[in-house]
């Protein structure tokens, strides 16, 4: 299979700057059919090129190849059900505005949650982010509108720390990393392994100026912010904030193994869910609103998404801030990955890739087309 074209185009963005390095993935039914490794997976403090095998920080990734599998497990077995309203697992959303959100309008980001706020900044303790959650005033009516939010999928980490009994990172390596067999995809990477990861932004300057921009000017100077180069460690605040651990940002993976768990949202690859499990993720919840989603994914119907307009309308993806995403067509079973560190060996701003993702795709179909 000829991957020449897309290599090429890839390194275009790297000559660029947009980000020092890509490794992409493309399979058909199970079987990889197109991949390269290209740039540097690390240029400060040490030149390192990417590989194959390069860890990167997977983002909000993390919220579908974690946060969403888990909740399938549970709605298959029926310890959960989408209609399930949060206030029952949790008393703190027994409120006039909260008692109605239900696990389906956090799977599908249409509780009315704001999209993001630096708990690093509002609570002393991870265990304390719920509690500041079910006081946050909702931005818009329940069911509403969609409206991606990371408070969504902190909820829903707490629902399955609290259902399963023990810590997110534990659960993912029970339920998912070690049936899978996965060598290379973690929370937390050893320090062993900090050669083979990709770096991201020094310091977390984004992020402290996203702050300034909503007011939290008098929070900020008491505050501990990262000033080194963040290379092996999550990127994302509160995630850093929460250990490292969490259900919205924190997986860390290659390619390779993003791949094996991806498989795992089709129906006839899918070895942790019954098969007619993997309708929830290619079923649209939201008809009628701004934004096409099924359970914890975007679909390709969506306008202007990521997909491109080459990939079938159900197809269901998910990006990641870091650079990285996903993408799976249910009916071709074909799955898209292109990882990058785009927040690495960069002055702000961080430039949008979402044009980038969308040719990527549009050049792996036409790959797979001269295959066929």
């Amino acid at each position: 299979m000829n991957f020449q074209e897309i290599s090429e185009f890839l390194q275009s963005p790297i000559d660029a700057r947009d980000f020092p390095s890509a490794v992409y993935l493309v399979a058909e039914k199970g079987e990889i059919v197109l991949q390269d490794a290209l740039g540097f997976a690390v240029v400060e403090p040490e030149k390192i090129e990417a590989k194959l095998d390069t860890i990167y920080d997977l983002a909000s990734l993390t919220k579908v190849l974690v946060t969403g599998l888990l909740c399938a497990k549970l709605i298959e077995k029926g310890e959960i059900s989408m209609s399930d309203k949060v206030c029952k697992y949790f008393s703190e959303f027994e409120t006039d505005d909260k008692r109605e959100i239900t696990i389906q309008n956090l799977l599908s980001h249409t509780s009315g949650f704001r999209a993001w706020k630096p708990f690093y900044l509002a609570c002393n303790l991870r265990s304390a982010i719920l509690g500041c959650i079910s006081r946050e005033p909702l931005e818009n009516p329940i069911n509403s509108k969609v409206v991606y939010s990371d408070l969504n999928f902190l909820t829903l980490m707490f629902l399955l720390e609290k259902i399963y009994g023990k810590r997110i990172d534990e659960i993912a390596k029970t339920e998912i990393f070690e049936p899978l067999k996965l060598q290379n995809t973690f929370y937390n990477l050893p320090k062993s392994l900090q050669k083979r990861i990709a770096a991201s932004e020094f310091g977390n300057v984004y992020e402290k100026n996203t702050c300034l921009e909503l007011g939290y000017e008098s929070r900020i100077t008491n505050y501990e912010w990262r000033n080194y180069q963040i290379w092996g460690e999550v990127h994302d605040g509160n995630c850093w904030f929460m250990n490292g651990v969490s259900g919205h940002a924190g997986l860390f993976s290659t390619a390779d193994e993003t791949f094996k768990i991806a498989q795992q949202f089709l129906a006839n690859q899918t070895t942790l869910l019954k098969p007619e499990t993997c309708n929830l993720f290619r079923t649209n919840y939201t008809k009628g609103f701004n934004e096409a989603r099924s359970i914890a994914f975007q679909l390709a119907e969506t306008p202007e998404s990521t997909a491109s307009n080459s990939l079938q309308k159900d197809s269901f993806g998910h990006l990641g801030f870091t650079g990285t995403s996903v993408w799976i067509e249910p009916e071709t079973e074909r799955i898209f990955i292109l990882l990058t560190n785009r927040t690495h060996a960069r002055e702000l701003p961080f430039v949008n890739i979402n044009a980038t993702r969308r040719k990527f795709h549009e050049l792996a179909i036409q790959s797979l087309k001269v295959k066929g």
